[in-house]
């Protein structure tokens, strides 16, 4: 069975968030203030929050250590499956 593709022709994924009403409102809010989509704001902190934790030392090495995890497993997958 085919595994139907995650992401839209445009390149998007649409993804559930549950918010508390309150931050949902604020963000709603900040977007049409800014003549922007709420889903355009959400966008832009997601964007922001991923650069900020790039420049963090001990995330840098928390990722560094996930991708080295991520990659032995997948190693270890195509080996067993003769890939």
């Amino acid at each position: 069975m085919k595994r139907q593709p995650s992401t839209g022709s445009d390149g998007t994924k649409v993804t559930t968030l549950r918010l508390p009403a309150d931050l949902a409102a604020e963000i709603s809010i900040v977007a049409r203030a800014d003549g922007e989509t709420t889903s355009s704001a959400i966008r832009a902190a997601v964007e922001k929050h991923i650069e900020d934790r790039g420049r963090d030392p001990d995330f840098q090495q928390n990722l560094k250590s996930l991708i080295e995890d991520d990659l032995r497993v997948a190693r270890s997958l195509a080996e067993r499956l003769g890939v």
